[in-house]
């Protein structure tokens, strides 16, 4: 969680430096003007990828297949979609990367990834009581419940 508060702490500090920098550069108005524009052609990409996703989803229900892909890139639209929805020029570029349909596999790939290296796969043979080290190797256990709270360490 020291990550997400990091996040949640920086990323509005550097998203004002940002758009106050951009101000200098092109003036107040324009700076608005853009940052409407963005808002604006954001929420239009939100609504047609929106529907995009959930159309492939649909169509993968009803075919009987499992709808990994459509999961995900709703997802990926979901989030991209609060990103642009956020006024700020860096966060609606990271939202852009992950709505657009040519950028997105990009980003699906990426998540995939993370996600795999979190994931613990358990198979139908795997016993109860036999637990895997992060090194592969298996340490079987047995679990003795004597009625008493477990000890502080």
């Amino acid at each position: 969680m020291p990550a997400l508060f990091l996040a949640m702490l920086l990323v509005p500090i550097v998203e004002i430096y940002v758009i106050v920098r951009v101000g200098q550069t092109i003036g107040a108005g324009p700076t608005i003007l853009l940052l409407i524009a963005d808002g604006m052609l954001g929420a239009w990409l939100i609504r047609h990828e929106g529907r995009r996703a959930w159309r492939a989803l649909m169509e993968t229900l009803a075919s009987g297949r499992m709808p990994t892909r459509e999961l995900a890139d709703g997802a990926l639209v979901l989030v991209g979609g609060t990103l642009l929805i956020a006024p700020g020029f860096l966060t609606d570029i990271l939202g852009y990367l992950l709505v657009l349909p040519f950028t997105r596999p990009l980003a699906r790939g990426a998540v995939v990834r993370y996600a795999a290296g979190r994931i613990r796969i358990v198979t139908p043979g795997m016993r109860r009581d036999r637990t895997a080290r992060p090194d592969g190797r298996v340490v079987s256990g047995e679990v003795i419940d004597d009625g008493k709270p477990p000890r502080d360490r």
